[in-house]
């Protein structure tokens, strides 16, 4: 059995993840604002940088691998945090857990199916370099969504540009990207006045006729840490009932 680091697991997808690694016998630590072993707002720079050190000092030599999972959505009110949880504290704790990823592990990023509709490129080419005093400049000129995808797919194309070196020293980096997902936080999100009439009508267009459960993303992320799936690296998993197949029919 393995050590895995998951951060946002104490609610919704991220708690299912961290019941079916526990159940599979894996130890599992959790990083999240609550009901964790390590309580952290990953919007912030210090307390992300605490959280490391006290993993570094409680975590094995090598672990299993690391799932990013927590991540606020489009609704949320403050839209620097929306980037900064979502993208920054998924790389960040990446990067510097490295060095504790041996060879054989498995490192799951969540994206999202939302990832190919953000329409403000610039703002993801600015999570991916690092810019954030251009991105402090432009947050009064983008919404809510623009953030959550433009994250999501800052999450992927991370994936995709770090895979191969990552591959190279025997560690799979992967991502899933669920779509439309029943938890509480996305529960927030259909009942917001501004966002609640489109997401109805979102869940009533996904083609297998019913939203994700968490299950469906814990079963994904199972699959892609298991020995099964030890030829698979630097892919985007979609896990949203065709959803993107329709959206997007002649992308692959």
């Amino acid at each position: 059995m393995s050590t895995y680091v998951l951060t946002g697991g104490a609610t919704g997808i991220g708690s299912a993840i961290k019941a079916r690694l526990k159940g599979a016998g894996h130890q599992v630590v959790v990083l999240d604002l609550h009901e964790a072993d390590i309580e952290v707002d990953l919007s912030q720079a210090s307390q992300r940088e605490a959280a490391i050190s006290a993993l570094l000092d409680m975590l094995p030599e090598s672990i299993g691998g690391i799932i990013t999972c927590a991540g606020v959505a489009s609704h949320f009110p403050d839209l620097k945090k929306i980037l900064s949880i979502n993208y920054t504290g998924s790389v960040e704790i990446i990067n510097r857990l490295r060095q504790r990823l041996a060879p054989g592990s498995s490192v799951v990023m969540v994206s999202s199916n939302s990832a190919p509709m953000c329409q403000k490129p610039e703002l993801v080419e600015m999570l991916l370099e690092d810019q954030w005093q251009d991105i402090d400049s432009i947050l009064s000129e983008v919404s809510g969504h623009d953030c959550y995808s433009g994250s999501k797919q800052a999450i992927a194309k991370w994936m995709r540009k770090n895979a191969p070196q990552f591959a190279a020293q025997g560690i799979r980096l992967n991502a899933i990207a669920p779509g439309y997902t029943e938890t509480a936080m996305t529960k927030g999100v259909a009942d917001d006045p501004q966002y609640g009439d489109a997401i109805r009508k979102f869940v009533a267009s996904i083609p297998l006729q019913r939203p994700g459960h968490p299950e469906d993303m814990a079963d994904a992320v199972e699959f892609l840490i298991s020995d099964k799936a030890s030829f698979i690296a630097g892919s985007m998993l979609y896990i949203d009932g065709g959803h993107d197949a329709m959206f997007r029919p002649a992308s692959i």
